[in-house]
């Protein structure tokens, strides 16, 4: 009987004091299994959360009890609340020292050894023969004068350069995390190396490398030819874009950005950049470049999809038939270095005539109304807007340039992959980090003969001992050819 039958009968006089007593009892013997019960699982649950132990029992309420929350927020800030462990802290320099597997002592080049003295004393792992080792460097100078650099080093770090390189181009070339980068050079380097010490040395590498990217950026904004595509990224949850720009030697990569035209002109400033820029037909690329050149691999695409989801629509196959003549003559056209500035104006006349007879013969065509003849009609359209702007032969009066820009979408590839995993930017820091990173390797990927750990770490290592990078010097050069003073 409920405590609401129990009030209505004894109302009623309907309820004996027998009944009520026989009542009473059973609650509190039920009352009293619940909070043996209720101890017991307190007692299980001490082993995996002790602070229950000390929580307060709950205090009776007039009111219903609220739900407790089983959402992720909720299990979050639990654990949030729970007693961090406290860091060790770091280790004194004196204890890493003596770990050293050997000792090297580092002299100025030009003070006398009789004239130096002990300085200060470094532990560094490096990688010899493919091993990491901790080497302990001594440090001798005249007293009061600068410390010798580590060959090698970079400003306060313990890792050589050859470790930040590898790591980098683990979890960003390769894709991997840092835990399984961690755990590669483990398994293959001996060296021991935690998630958040990778994440420390690769923000140390981005730092170091920032004056270079911001390099690269200047010298895309003067190329003569910018390769330039888009796809989608992720900041945390926030959707954005990957955008990546090219040029002859340098490899520029936004991660994290705004596909706008604020982006677009932060990288290539409208009263900076003359050159010619090769790109899809996206509308923050329209009316934008002096010169430009549509990529053909996004049209012809277009054609070979509805000829491909349609085979009964022949005209569609006639349309891609005719279209794939017309490109590659286009090829062949400048590739042919017999042809002069003339002749090369006078085959691109002859291309465009062909692409607007092929065009014109299709547009009249009475449409059925359906999505592919929407979709045919608005790619004759297309060719023929771009052929009208004079974006659609531009490689053929410049050999240099190329017709597409698969290169820019085979760069882009491990980055889609990634994405598609999930395995994006957790913030703003962490793309930007990328954005640096993957920028400099990449442009030196495109200038390198051989992309190698040996030919990375010797121009790099340059870049320490001189002071001056790669992509500095070809700054330098052009400002030279350009008669423009360096004002750094």
């Amino acid at each position: 009987m409920s405590a609401a039958e129990a009030r209505r009968e004894f109302e009623a006089g309907r309820l004996p004091a027998e009944q009520l007593l026989d009542l009473l009892e059973r609650q509190e013997r039920l009352i009293q299994h619940l909070h043996a019960e209720v101890e017991r699982l307190k007692q299980r649950l001490a082993q995996y959360e002790p602070e229950v132990r000390s929580e307060p029992a709950p205090r009776q309420r007039d009111g219903p009890t609220p739900s407790t929350s089983y959402s992720l927020q909720a299990e979050q800030r639990r654990r949030h609340r729970r007693r961090r462990k406290k860091s060790p802290g770091r280790r004194p320099t004196e204890l890493k020292f003596a770990d050293a597997h050997h000792v090297e002592d580092i002299y100025p080049a030009d003070v006398p050894r009789a004239d130096c003295r002990l300085l200060r004393e470094r532990a560094v792992w490096r990688l010899r023969d493919n091993h990491a080792v901790l080497v302990g460097y001594r440090l001798f100078g005249r007293p009061g004068g600068p410390e010798p650099a580590i060959p090698g080093l970079t400003p306060r770090c313990e890792y050589g350069i050859e470790i930040l390189v590898v790591l980098a181009f683990l979890v960003y070339v390769i894709g991997l995390s840092l835990a399984k980068a961690c755990a590669v050079l483990a398994f293959f380097c001996h060296l021991p190396l935690s998630r958040s010490q990778a994440d420390a040395l690769l923000r140390q590498l981005a730092k170091h490398w920032q004056a270079q990217f911001d390099t690269l950026c200047a010298l895309i904004a003067l190329a003569a030819v910018v390769y330039m595509d888009e796809t989608g990224w992720k900041v945390g949850t926030e959707g954005c874009a990957l955008w990546t720009f090219a040029s002859a030697g340098q490899r520029v990569f936004l991660f994290g950005c705004h596909k706008d035209a604020a982006t677009l002109d932060a990288v290539l400033p409208p009263d900076v950049f003359r050159g010619i820029g090769v790109s899809d037909d996206a509308a923050v690329y329209r009316d934008r470049f002096t010169q430009a050149q549509k990529c053909w691999a996004h049209l012809l695409r277009k054609a070979i999809r509805l000829a491909l989801l349609y085979p009964r629509k022949g005209r569609y196959q006639h349309f891609l038939d005719g279209l794939l003549e017309l490109y590659r003559d286009a090829k062949r056209a400048a590739a042919d270095g017999r042809l002069g500035e003339a002749g090369r104006k006078g085959r691109v006349a002859t291309l465009e005539d062909r692409l607007c007879t092929l065009c014109l013969r299709y547009r009249g065509v009475p449409a059925e109304g359906t999505a592919a003849e929407q979709d045919f009609s608005n790619l004759i359209e297309e060719l023929l807007d771009r052929m009208l702007e004079e974006e659609l032969f531009t490689f053929v009066l410049h050999p240099e340039v190329e017709p597409t820009n698969n290169r820019l979408e085979r760069l882009q590839r491990g980055p889609a992959l990634e994405r598609k995993a999930g395995r994006t930017s957790k913030t703003a820091a962490g793309a930007r980090r990328r954005s640096v990173i993957v920028s400099v390797l990449e442009s030196l990927r495109a200038n390198l003969g051989v992309f190698t750990l040996s030919s990375v770490l010797a121009e790099v290592q340059r870049w320490l001992d001189e002071g001056v990078s790669l992509f500095e010097r070809q700054w330098q050069a052009l400002q030279g050819a350009a008669g423009v003073p360096d004002t750094g």
